[in-house]
């Protein structure tokens, strides 16, 4: 018998570290929808690394205090 790492249920989201990475870019992915979580689910892995990095970018030209605004669905911030 061998050993395999355990798989997650066929009924999880391949895609879950998506809402993941987000998450840890600093998106509330928490304040989306469930149809702007399916979105952000079947993100590429391309789009996913241009989102997470226009958000690096934003925080980075941003003042040092800043109130959030909502912007596109509250997906900017």
């Amino acid at each position: 018998m061998t050993d395999h790492p355990a798989t997650p249920p066929d009924d999880s989201a391949p895609s879950e570290p998506t809402l993941e990475a987000l998450a840890a870019a600093g998106f509330d992915v928490d304040a989306l929808s469930e149809e702007q979580q399916a979105v952000v689910r079947a993100l590429t892995p391309d789009e996913l690394a241009l989102l997470v990095d226009i958000r690096g970018r934003l925080d980075a030209a941003a003042p040092e205090v800043q109130a959030h605004a909502d912007v596109a669905g509250g997906a900017l911030f």
